[in-house]
C-alpha cells in the first residue's frame, strides 16, 4: 500500500550546558598609559573567538574586553582611559552531543569589578555565565492518505502546525559618520563612549532580514587644545539587512540581534580638524523563519475488504502558542553617598537588563530580573571633574499567554527601550525606564502517526458469527467513525439508514447499524 506523506522541518534540541566562571587576572598598563590613581570607570564585553563540538562536550575560547576610565598622576587631575583583553577558555560537558553538531553560546557579563595593584598594575576580576545549546535541523515524515482510497475508509484531523523554513545566521555590518556641531571644540582623544541600541525592530520584507531602529552615541573627549573634558550626544538612524529568500510577510519570524562590535574613533574632516566621529556597527543575526498550515493527517484506517493493521509511531511536533511583546516600566530615585562628587551635569546613563529567572504562571510567563543603571557625570570639583553612580533596580512582569499550557518552549528576550536620568538636585537624580519583554512561546506535543500499514485476509467466520443488524444506544464520547468500524459498516451507510444529515452523535441517541459483509 502506497502512503501520502508530508514532510515537516522542524528545529530539534540535541543538547545545553550551563556554567559560570570568574576570571581574575592581573593587567599591565601599557607604557604609553600615564599612571593610574583611580579607576573611574569600568565596562566589559565578552567576544567568542571560537566554538568546537566534540562527543559529549563543547570547548569555548574567547576573550573579556574591558575599558576603564580613571584619573591619572598628571597635573589637574587629567581623566585618561585604557582598553584591554583577557582570554579564556572553558569546557561545557553536554550529553548527546556529536563532533560537528552546530553549538550556539551565550554569556553573560553578571559582575566586573577592576581594582589598582599599584600605579601600573591591574586587577581584573570578572564573573561570566555561559550557556551553550546545541541544535539541529530534522524532518518528521507524516502520513496525510493512502494513495489509492476506494477500499478504504478514512479518519482524517486536521492539526495547526508549525514548519521551519529556514535557520540562519548572518552579520550585518554598519558604518556612519557623525560631524560635531560647531559648538564643539576639535577632538584630543575620546575617553570614553557609550553606543547604545533603542526601539529595535525586526522583519522580513522582499527577500531580506530588515533591522531598523535607533543607535544612541555618547562620547567623553578632550579637547585638541586644552585637555578639557567635552561630552556629545547624539542620535544616528539604523538599518541594515542581510538576504533571507525563503519567507513572506504572513510567516512567523523571530530575528535575535546580539552586537558583535561597537567601535568609535576620530578622524579629520576636510580642513583637517578632528571633527567627524566614524561609528562602525557589526550585528550578528540569528534569522528563523516559520510557517503555519492547517493540514489534514490521517489519524485511523479501516477496509470492508480486508485485515487493515496500521503501525505507529510517536512523533514529537510544535506549534506557535503566541507571540507577544510586553513593556515594563521603571521610575525610581537614585542618591549619591554623602562622600562622593556632587553632580554638576550628567554626560550619559546607560542600563543593562539581566533576566534572572523565568516561572510559568497560570495565564502567562512571569519574568523577573535586575536592570543596572550607571551614570557618568561631570562634577563640581575641579581635582575630580569626572563623577559615576551605579545602582540596581529589581523589576517583575508577567507576559500574558492565551490558553496558557505546560510545558511550553518560552524563547524570551529582554532590553532597554527608554532610559532618562533627571537631576533632581545635586545628589539625587530621578531614573526613568521601559523594558521591552519580546515573548514567543511554542507548545511541544506527540501526535500518533501512522508510519506504515499492513494488510491480512478477513476472518469471514468470525465476521459471520457477529449479528448483521444492531441496535445501538450513543453513549458520551462515541463517534460514527468508531461505531462504523466496530461493526464492519461505514459513516455513509449508518447516516443512510437512519436518515441522517448529522454525522454528530449525542448521548442517548439510538441508531440502527446494518454490518456489511463483501
Amino acid at each position: 500500500m502506497e502512503l501520502n506523506k508530508v514532510k515537516i522541518h522542524r528545529m530539534c534540541e540535541v543538547g545545553a550546558a550551563a556554567s559560570q566562571m570568574t576570571l581574575d587576572d592581573d593587567y599591565n598598563v601599557p607604557d604609553y598609559r600615564p599612571d593610574i590613581i583611580k579607576v573611574l570607570k569600568e565596562k566589559g564585553e565578552l567576544r567568542f573567538d571560537e566554538v568546537k563540538a566534540g562527543v559529549g562536550a563543547v570547548w569555548i575560547k574567547g576573550s573579556l574586553i574591558f575599558r576603564v576610565l580613571y584619573r591619572s598622576d598628571r597635573s589637574e587631575g587629567r581623566i585618561s582611559c585604557l582598553r584591554g583583553e583577557l582570554p579564556f577558555q572553558e569546557k561545557l560537558n553536554m550529553d548527546g552531543l556529536q563532533e560537528f553538531t552546530p553549538v550556539r553560546v551565550r554569556g553573560e557579563m553578571e559582575d566586573i569589578n577592576i581594582g589598582v595593584i599599584n600605579s601600573r598594575k591591574l586587577n581584573v576580576r570578572a564573573v561570566i555565565s555561559l550557556r551553550a545549546t546545541a541544535e539541529q535541523e530534522e524532518d518528521q515524515e507524516l502520513t496525510t492518505g493512502v494513495a489509492d482510497a476506494g477500499e478504504y475508509e478514512q479518519n482524517l484531523i486536521s492539526k495547526e502546525l508549525l514548519t521551519l523554513l529556514t535557520a540562519k545566521k548572518d552579520i550585518c555590518r554598519q558604518k556612519s559618520e557623525i560631524v560635531l556641531p560647531s559648538s564643539k571644540p576639535n577632538v584630543h582623544e575620546i575617553l570614553w563612549r557609550s553606543v547604545e541600541l533603542r526601539n529595535v525592530e525586526k522583519q522580513i520584507r522582499e527577500g531580506k532580514a530588515l533591522v531598523s531602529g535607533e543607535v544612541l552615541v555618547s562620547a567623553l573627549y578632550s579637547e585638541e587644545e586644552t585637555d578639557r573634558m567635552q561630552w556629545f550626544e547624539t542620535t544616528v538612524p539604523l538599518s541594515c539587512s542581510v538576504d533571507c529568500e525563503i519567507g513572506e510577510e504572513q510567516d512567523v519570524c523571530k530575528i535575535g540581534v546580539t552586537p558583535l562590535s561597537l567601535e568609535m574613533e576620530v578622524k579629520p574632516d576636510y580642513d583637517g580638524e578632528e571633527r567627524i566621529l566614524v561609528l562602525e556597527l557589526a550585528l550578528e543575526l540569528d534569522i528563523r523563519v516559520w510557517r503555519e498550515e492547517n493540514m489534514e493527517f490521517l489519524q485511523d484506517i479501516y477496509s470492508l475488504k480486508k485485515n487493515v493493521v496500521p503501525l505507529r509511531k510517536e512523533k514529537r511536533l510544535e506549534k506557535l502558542l503566541v507571540k507577544n511583546y510586553a513593556k515594563c516600566r521603571l521610575a525610581e530615585q537614585m542618591e549619591l553617598p554623602e562622600s562622593q562628587e556632587k553632580i554638576l551635569q550628567i554626560c550619559a546613563c546607560e542600563a543593562t537588563v539581566n533576566l534572572e529567572k523565568t516561572e510559568y504562571a497560570e495565564n502567562g510567563v512571569l519574568a523577573e530580573g535586575i536592570v543596572v543603571v550607571e551614570l557618568l557625570y561631570l562634577t563640581t570639583d575641579d581635582n575630580m571633574p569626572i563623577g559615576t553612580a551605579k545602582e540596581i533596580y529589581p523589576f517583575s512582569q508577567l507576559i500574558e499567554v492565551p490558553e496558557m499550557a505546560v510545558p511550553l518552549r518560552a524563547d524570551l528576550e529582554t532590553g532597554v527601550e527608554q532610559l532618562s536620568a533627571v537631576m533632581l538636585d545635586q545628589e539625587h537624580i530621578e531614573i526613568k525606564a521601559v523594558i521591552h519583554l519580546d515573548l514567543m512561546a511554542f507548545l511541544e506535543y506527540e501526535m500518533s502517526d501512522i508510519e506504515n500499514i499492513t494488510e491480512e485476509p478477513l476472518d469471514m467466520e468470525s465476521l459471520l458469527n457477529d449479528p448483521g443488524l444492531v441496535g445501538y444506544i450513543a453513549k458520551r464520547g462515541d463517534t460514527l467513525w468508531q461505531i462504523a468500524k466496530e461493526n464492519h459498516t461505514t459513516i455513509e451507510d449508518i447516516m443512510e439508514t437512519n436518515g441522517r444529515k448529522d454525522s454528530q452523535l449525542l448521548p442517548g441517541e439510538k441508531i440502527l447499524i446494518v454490518k456489511q459483509v463483501g
